[in-house]
């Protein structure tokens, strides 16, 4: 590291600097920017842009973020079943926090066809990853299914 630490605003002057020429990292540092109002007023739509810039040129964080965009309708039409094809999409390439949104999703049949197979599925991948919040949800399916005396597949392995 050199010098002094940057500021929000100086940062997204980089960032923007950056993005224009086609950097996949600035272009979702500066997404980031304005999906939080750092540097830059607060801004669902750019933000959404420039995640989707991003996510174009295959960056996972940028693909995660822009499905979340599209689940959640911020700086764009709410889509739940697009979001769940973008989730795929970087879940199938070991993305850990895609994985349990798209889990999340098939468990509660949100935007796709209710598949707790699936969801048991894509639960362990990010589990496997430490996300915490699929151990959480995969003993809540777990207890469910067992609750109800459905049995889920056995893990292959």
């Amino acid at each position: 590291a050199t010098g002094m630490p940057l500021d929000d605003d100086e940062a997204a002057r980089l960032y923007r600097r950056a993005a224009e020429q086609g950097s996949a990292l600035a272009q979702f540092g500066l997404g980031q920017c304005h999906d939080q109002g750092k540097g830059v007023p607060q801004d669902d739509s750019e933000a959404a842009r420039l995640y989707h810039l991003a996510a174009e040129q295959g960056m996972p964080e940028a693909i995660y973020n822009f499905a979340v965009f599209y689940e959640l309708g911020r700086g764009m039409p709410q889509d739940v079943g697009d979001a769940a094809q973008i989730y795929r999409f970087a879940a199938d390439r070991g993305y850990a926090k895609a994985q349990c949104n798209l889990a999340v999703l098939y468990m509660n049949g949100r935007g796709i066809p209710q598949d707790l197979t699936e969801a048991d599925r894509y639960f362990r991948l990010a589990a496997e990853q430490g996300i915490s919040q699929a151990q959480l949800y995969l003993g809540r399916l777990l207890l469910d299914t067992a609750d109800k005396g459905r049995a889920l597949p056995a893990a292959p392995g």
